[in-house]
């Protein structure tokens, strides 16, 4: 009996421990917005500029657009507070009217601060570009003239950045890799939940079907505290639902993760001149971060089944307490978000 309880005291503080590591990523992952830089280009030489940068608490992420040389604003602009943010919208009028094409973008400050900048570019000759700027990453050249290639690569790479950056997806995939048993019941849940959020990606990004982010969101951490639970039970030799048929689970849920995955297409922006490569490219780009992400983790589950020994079975019973906290508290923070909207 004092056996059990010492074990189970060191699964409580391994379980514990885990939350304590992982909790401030998990905040940060709701904290740190990321910040807009939209740019319209006009015939006249004009631009119109809409800077929306997160806010923590009263304060204004420290950072500041930079523009090419040979734009002169025009006017004061204006400001406004709105929900986690401060957005300002201004003019421009470039000189001789020169065009964007082949001009850098950058933002001060990327350096000293752990937020993302989507870049937004519309030009006068009707075509889009759009990119990612983080700290190891704080410019952006307009294309003189993008190829399809290159967009191809582009929308490639954001998806495969996205997944991967992706915290509540990831943990999703945790998860499912914890219930699931053998390689071809992980295949068929793998391919289930690609199915499905590549439908509604699809239907989402074509405006076919549209419902709010916030409570999408609530709806995806859910689906983690859920499939932790499962994880539990399991570990208690509960035959769950879950483990009996998880691709049925994947494909279920893997609806709602694709309208987050379609929201944050809609952040980025698609060229409505390419859309359909565009939408392709950045769904084969989530793909291939979630196959890194499940190979390298089945590898290390594969490891850790290896070990025997008491860290071994106390860190595997306590990992679902850990992503199940920090899911309970994304999906509580989110549904207030919704309610107070």
């Amino acid at each position: 009996m004092i056996a059990e309880m010492a074990k189970l005291r060191c699964r409580i503080v391994a379980g514990l421990l885990l939350l304590f590591l992982a909790f401030p990523f998990a905040a940060m992952a709701d904290e740190f917005r990321p910040a807009l830089l939209e740019i319209n280009e006009r015939e006249g030489g004009w631009v119109d500029i809409t800077w929306k940068v997160p806010t923590m608490g009263d304060q204004v992420l420290a950072l500041t657009p930079v523009f090419p040389d040979f734009m002169e604003q025009v006017g004061p602009g204006s400001g406004r507070q709105v929900a986690g943010a401060w957005v300002e919208t201004r003019s421009y009028r470039s000189k001789e009217q020169q065009t964007l094409n082949g001009q850098t973008l950058s933002v001060d400050g990327l350096s000293a601060v752990p937020a993302d900048v989507l870049v937004r570019v519309h030009l006068a000759d009707g075509t889009e570009h759009s990119a990612i700027l983080r700290s190891i990453n704080s410019s952006f050249t307009v294309p003189e003239k993008v190829t399809r290639v290159e967009l191809a690569i582009s929308y490639w790479q954001m998806g495969t950045i996205h997944i991967l950056e992706g915290l509540d997806h990831l943990l999703f995939l945790l998860t499912l890799l914890l219930i699931v048993n053998g390689f071809w019941a992980l295949l068929k849940t793998v391919t289930a939940f690609t199915l499905a959020h590549s439908i509604t990606l699809a239907l989402a990004t074509l405006d076919l079907v549209h419902i709010p982010p916030v409570p999408t969101e609530a709806v995806i951490s859910l689906s983690i505290v859920l499939l932790a639970v499962e994880v539990v039970h399991k570990n208690q030799g509960i035959v769950t639902s879950s483990e009996r048929f998880p691709w049925v689970v994947a494909f279920t849920f893997g609806l709602v993760h694709g309208l987050g995955f379609a929201g944050a297409l809609a952040e980025i922006g698609l060229p409505q001149t390419e859309l359909p490569l565009a939408l392709l490219m950045f769904n084969v780009g989530v793909e291939t971060g979630q196959v890194l992400f499940v190979t390298v983790v089945s590898l290390l589950l594969a490891g850790l089944h290896r070990m025997h020994g008491h860290t071994a079975l106390t860190l595997a019973r306590a990992t679902p307490f850990a992503i199940g906290g920090i899911a309970a508290y994304w999906t509580i923070d989110r549904l207030v978000t919704t309610f107070s909207m």
